[in-house]
């Protein structure tokens, strides 16, 4: 994927260049730049952008952001319902 491709409206890129960013507000320019793509885009889009942008500054809260994104996420765990209910009683 081309880098232009991976952000297309520059977010990321705008980011790295704020100085004094703090972790929220990365976190929020993530969401806006995640939900300007298709979702089958993403993981591809953040293996671009960590490779432009984090490579040259690992200390950035961005790079943080974009590499937890890289993350696969939790498995969700049961929570309750009737066979917890049931099992307790």
């Amino acid at each position: 994927m081309q880098l232009d491709e991976a952000d297309p409206k520059g977010l990321v890129r705008e980011s790295y260049a704020i100085e004094g960013i703090s972790m929220g507000e990365c976190r929020s320019i993530f969401v806006d730049w995640a939900l300007s793509l298709p979702s089958h885009e993403v993981q591809e889009a953040l293996r671009t952008l960590l490779e432009a942008y984090a490579a040259g500054r690992p200390d950035h809260p961005m790079s943080e952001v974009l590499s937890a994104g890289l993350a696969a996420a939790p498995r969700p765990q049961r929570r309750g319902g009737r066979s917890a209910r049931v099992a307790e009683g």
